[in-house]
């Protein structure tokens, strides 16, 4: 029986300076490097994303094609993870929005051009 998801993985040109700007950006912390350019980062939560090396570059690809488009990355306080990114002159992908139910969004891309959802629930899916 699966438990959960482990981790997502990032294929990216400069794994160091990604795992570097999550680890300044989100507090994520290494738990684990090979020494050859792979590094799994550790949420405060205990979610991970690995870093891996890539020797491709796969593009942009719109936001409505199909496979994996973002990862949403929930927060306690949103307005000041807003102004810290905005600070890093993140590459903005929407607008900080509000929803009816008062669910904040906003959109956004690392340094190697992944898209981000940063997102605050009022109340959890679940």
């Amino acid at each position: 029986m699966i438990k959960g998801i482990e981790h997502v993985a990032i294929f990216a040109k400069d794994t160091a300076a990604l795992k570097d700007w999550y680890i300044k950006m989100f507090e994520f912390r290494v738990v684990y490097d090979n020494g050859k350019g792979t590094y799994f980062l550790m949420a405060p939560d205990g979610a991970m994303i690995e870093f891996v090396k890539t020797g491709e570059n796969g593009g942009v690809v719109g936001d409505k094609v199909s496979g994996i488009r973002h990862l949403a990355l929930s927060v306690d306080n949103f307005e000041e993870m807003v102004d810290k990114l905005l600070a890093e002159k993140v590459e903005v992908v929407s607008e900080p929005a509000v929803s009816a139910a008062g669910i904040k969004t906003f959109f956004f891309r690392d340094p190697e051009g992944n898209v981000l959802h940063l997102i605050y629930r009022p109340q959890p899916l679940a």
